[in-house]
């Protein structure tokens, strides 16, 4: 399991901030709050989801930008209530970092003081807004087991499959399913068909839908519909 100090150096290319582990971008170089919009969100059937309660999982904590998305679309919906935000992330970005990379995004910064505070005193659990935000850090594959929750919507945002793979294999999909609520959902940028095969053969009903810009598919689904 990853330790807390074993942070993802970030290498910055052309301003977007890229894993030096994994050699991938973190969000998209057309817009990574636009794209969290039409991908985790719309894919989630979100806001029109929310209720007090409301409990969001993800693997992939990265930058904190979908947290940050999500508590900004709580916000604007007018939901009551306060909702769970559980990640699951193995090397944590260093705080540094993270907010030079919500930099790149005026309205996503502007919110992200109580992010980027706890992040920097180390805290993983803490209140943002209406999220009681949990970062779980270490490897999915151990961490995810042993969690006592449900999600009502998965965020599935680790780096692209064929860079890391085993964040995508089909045991860890199986644990997402089963730490999913009856009739929750999942969406991904990715469309690679041994993920959505994983994600069938656990139990959840999958489309292949319009991707985010010049990406051509995502995939998105329902726990326990008919196939």
């Amino acid at each position: 399991m990853a330790a807390e100090n074993q942070t993802d150096p970030v290498a910055w290319k052309d301003g977007t901030p890229v894993s030096s582990r994994f050699d991938d971008p973190y969000f998209s170089l057309a817009g990574g709050l636009a794209e969290t919009r039409h991908v985790f969100h719309a894919g989630n059937d979100l806001p029109a989801r929310f209720r007090d309660g409301f409990r969001i999982a993800e693997l992939g904590f990265g930058t904190g930008l979908n947290l940050v998305a999500t508590v900004l679309a709580w916000q604007r919906a007018g939901a009551t209530g306060r909702f769970s935000y559980t990640s699951f992330e193995a090397f944590p970005m260093p705080p540094d970092d993270m907010e030079a990379a919500l930099a790149a995004f005026p309205e996503a910064r502007e919110a992200a003081s109580p992010l980027l505070d706890a992040w920097r005193a180390g805290r993983r659990a803490f209140a943002f807004g209406p999220a009681e935000v949990t970062v779980v850090v270490g490897d999915a594959r151990e961490t995810l087991p042993r969690w006592s929750g449900l999600a009502d919507a998965w965020f599935l945002d680790g780096f692209s499959p064929a860079k890391n793979p085993e964040l995508w294999d089909e045991g860890l999909m199986a644990e997402v399913a089963r730490h999913t609520a009856p009739g929750g959902s999942f969406a991904t940028y990715t469309a690679a068909g041994f993920v959505r095969r994983g994600l069938a053969s656990a139990g959840f009903r999958v489309e292949r839908v319009k991707g985010y810009g010049s990406k051509r598919h995502m995939s998105r689904g329902i726990l326990g519909e008919a196939q």
